[in-house]
């Protein structure tokens, strides 16, 4: 199942049969909540919410224990760095296992891999034996496991659900990491506030027991069966052909690359903003995270409602999220940075979700191991690009240079790309007035007609 070079949404039952129009909107789907019905997605979904609560206790942690190690935000860059890179230098060759691979058995040795890393770093913590280059072979560490475990979660979504709730199962999957997002950064607060950093690595490595448990219980019947790629010479090279002939796949992953590499260091950004502009302390920072969450909870549980994965949506998402980043940059005040999180998680997981779901949705299942893999990889792995570089502008020109910088980039990223799409889609740029107030919009391009000399 693939589509042509213009379905944005919905698979094509054969690889030809769509128009070429990289922003034709797609079907939609029957509820918000839909996929919760299927009992496989229910498990992962109930363990991911465990689990991604201490995914986001750990973030907290590790950035400000770094922070407070060192004192530098360049070096919670570096972290960041670490552990994205092995994406950016493995993520196709991850792709290519995961198609290979069965979902299931591969997701219990990357979680277990993951909680054991965890356990590791709170057991340094806890006994004040770690040193700065220990979180850096942890973060290393994690980024090995998710080379694998991102596009195996990725893929295995459509296996636990079928085509028909995959759009809604992925906008669930957001809203589940985002809810997480409002607790973790919260508890983690507290925590270092009160006890220290490594309670919170200790939960984060207990924390994969849900999903790994999940996983033991599904139903092995219930899955819906997915051929395997073979073993084979050349799979890399075909991934990568398969993405770059197909312009509603490869324009969205190099707009998440520009927004991923420059506008989401949030580590980078909200720890500095947090501690030099506003000294506020962990507190801030948590705050930040949690308002953030908000929005961004929001953003996912509106996909899940809209049910579409326009790609208008995600260019006008991401032009919103990059001038939003502007503005905060300039703020004043503290509580009007914190309010201005809240616009800034909704419109940046418009940003994620769009791209997620329409790069799935238009993807034949035996390519979706590597086509999530390369998403994946410029999406996460353009942090060990962009973070030391933003960490630079951070520790050399302020926070509020380093933010305006990639929210910038972002919104210069999102206007050329809308303008490649829609000359792709036979769109035309509309300037013009309704009802007393200015309007821009995209509309198809008129034909002109040839005048023929009259006899």
């Amino acid at each position: 199942m693939s589509s042509g070079p213009g379905a944005a949404s919905a698979p094509a039952p054969t690889p030809h049969d769509s128009p070429t129009d990289p922003l034709r909107k797609p079907a939609r789907t029957s509820s918000m909540f839909s996929s919760l019905r299927v009992r496989n997605y229910r498990l992962f979904f109930l363990g991911q919410v465990v689990s991604n609560i201490g995914t986001w206790m750990q973030r907290i942690a590790q950035d400000w224990l770094v922070l407070s190690l060192t004192g530098s935000s360049a070096a919670v860059g570096i972290t960041t760095a670490l552990q994205f890179l092995p994406m950016l230098l493995f993520g196709l060759y991850g792709g290519v296992l995961v198609d290979r691979l069965r979902k299931r058995p591969t997701l219990l040795v990357t979680q277990s891999a993951m909680a054991l890393t965890a356990l590791a770093l709170a057991a340094l913590t806890l006994t004040g034996q770690v040193q700065v280059w220990h979180v850096y072979v942890a973060a290393c560490a994690m980024g090995l496991a998710t080379v694998v475990d991102n596009p195996a979660r990725q893929s295995f979504v459509s296996e636990l659900v079928g085509k028909e709730q995959l759009q809604n199962a992925v906008s669930l999957n957001s809203a589940n990491f985002q809810s997480a997002r409002l607790v973790g950064p919260a508890v983690a607060g507290l925590l270092i506030t009160g006890v220290g950093t490594g309670w919170a690595f200790l939960f984060n490595g207990l924390s994969f027991v849900a999903p790994l448990t999940g996983l033991l219980l599904m139903r092995a019947r219930e899955l819906h069966t997915v051929e395997r790629a073979p073993r084979g010479k050349g799979q890399l090279r075909e991934g990568i052909r398969y993405v770059t002939g197909r312009p509603e796949l490869i324009w969205p992953i190099v707009l998440v690359g520009f927004v991923g590499t420059f506008a989401f260091n949030f580590p980078v950004y909200l720890s500095a903003f947090a501690d030099h502009v506003f000294h506020g302390g962990a507190g801030s920072y948590s705050m930040f995270n949690t308002l953030m969450a908000v929005g961004s909870l929001a953003g996912a549980l509106l996909a899940a409602r809209r049910g579409t994965a326009r790609l208008r949506v995600l260019i006008g998402a991401a032009l919103v999220f990059g001038a939003l980043e502007i503005v905060a940059a300039v703020t004043p005040e503290l509580w009007m940075f914190a309010l201005l999180m809240v616009p800034l998680g909704l419109f940046g997981m418009t940003v994620n979700v769009t791209t997620n779901t329409s790069i799935q949705m238009a993807t034949d299942p035996a390519m979706r191991g590597r086509v999530m893999a390369l998403y994946m990889m410029v999406f996460l792995g353009g942090s060990p690009v962009g973070a030391p570089i933003v960490g630079w502008i951070t520790d050399t020109y302020g926070a509020r240079v380093g933010l305006a910088v990639g929210g910038a980039i972002a919104a210069a990223a999102a206007a050329v790309i809308g303008l490649i799409l829609a000359r792709l889609g036979g769109l035309r740029l509309s300037v013009g007035w309704h009802r007393g107030h200015p309007r821009v919009r995209f509309v198809p391009r008129e034909r002109r007609e040839e005048l023929t000399p009259a006899a």
